[in-house]
């Protein structure tokens, strides 16, 4: 994954992240005020009911306004300007609460105007079971109201786990976010660490490469004097040894460009000079070099293109590479026996280049992956073929370079057949060039 674009995937997560998290913390906090005032009115309905029944059943009369105060979020004064019986008290409030569904314990104080203090009556349930001997005898401070004289006090303690035992499913949800986010930020540091790791890889294949390139030059040369050496020459053995040697750096010098040329690509520092190209041009050598190598191992080589030319508007040297990748792969995986067929069908203004193998097929499963970097198909721990998984990387790297389309079609045991769909250029543009 390219650097831009791995600081573009960590930013959309962040403002993603940010934006979930800031949609969850109003959702949270707006139930929260939704379930608080729900339990404010329902207090107050509850407090306004046993207020009502308890003026009727003293023959008095309500205040015209403020009766029931809230004096904190769980503490509330009712005013009834009337006396005040605790058991009755009790009991209505129990029976309100319980109408109203709001089943939660209760304190209650009764104002004494004798010592002008709240006294306490008692920690209640709000349904009509038995009371726990232990909340029976909690007691709690119900402060006073200066300006009223036959009231009473209600206090919820706890109105705080009611509220949050209202909202489990948003908590529930809340903290599946926060094991998301903490997920994401898990990602994120995994994904930085396999960056770094990776470009230190990368660049150590690349320091490598280079360094290669220095003594492949010397091994080159020295070959190359040996293979003119007239003594060399006239010694069967020695003549071998220094073929060997060249055949040993050409297969090794492939390697090391095919590495360079992808370390380019991936950097974005290679360039694609695209000029006006006869395909039979390039073909010649690249058909005439494979034939010898399909006819070493008694297989054949067959050829189907038009005769007529065949302009493109490509990069020479890309495409000889790309088509010497094809060419050399069938050639490879063909078995004892190769037997290719290269084969060129015009159709409209593009013409379809297909370079079929007899070899063993390619299974469904692998066919999508051909194409990616370092991948070879399993072959357990047998490896005829050698390589590093970089030619058919970059054939697919140089195709999207010049717009061009490549598949393969294959099943196990008839071979494989890629296919390149190679758009022409009029015949009088190759004229005129």
């Amino acid at each position: 994954m390219h650097q831009h674009t791995l600081t573009r995937v960590i930013i959309l997560g962040l403002l993603a992240i940010l934006g979930i998290v800031g949609m969850q913390t109003y959702w949270v906090a707006t139930t929260w005020n939704l379930n608080d005032t729900e339990f404010s009115q329902k207090a107050k309905l509850a407090l306004y009911g046993v207020a009502r029944q308890l003026a009727a059943e003293n023959n008095s009369d309500l205040p015209s306004r403020d009766i029931v105060r809230q004096r904190s979020s769980n503490y509330f004064i009712v005013n009834i300007e009337s006396e005040i019986d605790a058991l009755r008290l009790e009991i209505l409030m129990q029976q309100e609460l319980v109408r109203l569904s709001l089943d939660l314990p209760f304190e209650y104080a009764i104002f004494d105007c004798t010592t002008d203090q709240m006294a306490y009556g008692g920690y209640c349930q709000a349904s009509t079971e038995p009371e726990d001997p232990v909340l029976a005898e909690r007691t709690s401070y119900l402060a006073p109201d200066e300006n009223l004289l036959y009231y009473f006090g209600i206090k919820f303690p706890t109105r705080t786990g009611y509220l949050w035992e209202k909202m489990q499913l948003v908590v529930f949800l809340s903290l599946i976010l926060m094991l998301t986010v903490a997920f994401f930020g898990y990602s994120v540091v995994v994904m930085l660490r396999q960056r770094r790791l990776a470009t230190m890889q990368k660049d150590f294949i690349d320091n490598m490469t280079h360094e290669f390139k220095t003594p492949l030059s010397t091994i080159r040369i020295a070959a190359g004097v040996f293979l003119r050496d007239e003594r060399v020459a006239a010694d069967g053995r020695l003549s071998r040894y220094a073929q060997l040697i060249h055949q040993q750096y050409e297969r090794l010098n492939e390697q090391v460009e095919k590495v360079l040329q992808i370390a380019r690509i991936e950097q974005g520092n290679f360039e694609i000079k695209k000029e006006s190209t006869d395909l039979h041009r390039i073909m010649p050598d690249l058909l005439g070099s494979a034939r010898v190598r399909a006819e070493e191992r008694s297989g054949t080589l067959e050829v189907d293109l038009p005769g007529h030319p065949l302009p493109l508007l490509a990069d020479p040297l890309h495409l000889s590479n790309i088509l010497h990748n094809l060419l050399d792969n069938a050639i490879k995986y063909s078995g004892e026996k190769p037997r290719i067929r290269v084969r060129g069908e015009l159709r409209g203004q593009a013409l379809h280049l297909s370079i079929s193998d007899s070899g063993p097929g390619i299974a469904p499963e692998h066919q999508e992956r051909l194409f990616e970097k370092f991948y070879r198909i399993p072959t357990g721990d047998v490896h005829d073929v050698k390589g590093f998984g970089l030619g058919l990387f970059y054939v697919a790297q140089i195709c999207r370079a010049h717009g061009w389309t490549i598949r393969v079609e294959s099943s196990l045991g008839q071979g494989a057949t890629f296919r390149l769909q190679l758009p022409l250029l009029p015949i009088v543009q190759v004229v005129t060039t």
